[in-house]
């Protein structure tokens, strides 16, 4: 309770001490306030009703989290503009600045507190971005899964696509031979339809 207390206090502070700020970038800040505060009178929250994007985000999450989901993972080749198949693997690749442990902690030393880094339980710091990503691909001459470092950037399916021929706007099926002309996703699904592959 006493926590709460204080924590009015230092909002209540703060408050009063940016309306009494008189600065230009002081003033600016309520003027900005002040129109914001009025442009939220005359539109509103949007009206969301179906939520469909939130819904289909929550499917993502779910089929991602599936066991044993098997994927497969491909590198974009830019000199030649056509994919090219990089291993059989489970589930989708991982980013390499992805923490396992919260990246900031609180340091209360010296009687005042600091939001300072934390390190991994292996003791590093990660960057807080990379290039790299790892992906557990299925070794080629076992049935062992490893994780393979990769700096390319990379696509990861949970269907096969297809990788010879020409640059194509599209994914062609994975069985289909190569062709002389670009897929585009109009045509690729109009060919599924005629093999009775799609609604």
């Amino acid at each position: 309770m006493m926590r709460f207390g204080v924590l009015v206090l230092a909002l209540a502070a703060a408050t009063e001490t940016d309306s009494c700020d008189d600065s230009s970038d002081g003033k600016q800040r309520q003027q900005q306030e002040r129109l914001l505060a009025e442009g939220t009178a005359q539109t509103g929250m949007p009206a969301i009703k179906n939520f469909r994007e939130r819904k289909l985000l929550k499917d993502i999450l779910e089929l991602r989290d599936q066991s044993g989901l098997v994927t497969y993972t491909y590198v974009w080749n830019e000199m030649g503009g056509r994919l090219v198949f990089f291993c059989d693997s489970i589930g989708y690749g991982i980013p390499y600045a992805t923490q396992y442990t919260n990246p900031l902690k609180a340091d209360y030393a010296h009687s005042s507190s600091a939001v300072v880094a934390q390190a991994d339980p292996n003791g590093l710091f990660s960057p807080a971005s990379a290039e790299g990503t790892w992906v557990m691909c299925k070794d080629p001459g076992g049935d062992s899964v490893q994780p393979v470092y990769v700096e390319p950037r990379i696509i990861v399916s949970p269907f096969k696509l297809h990788t010879a021929g020409t640059p194509r706007a599209g994914w062609a099926p994975a069985d289909d031979p190569p062709r002389d002309q670009p897929y585009t996703p109009g045509s690729a699904i109009r060919e599924l339809k005629e093999k009775g592959k799609a609604p």
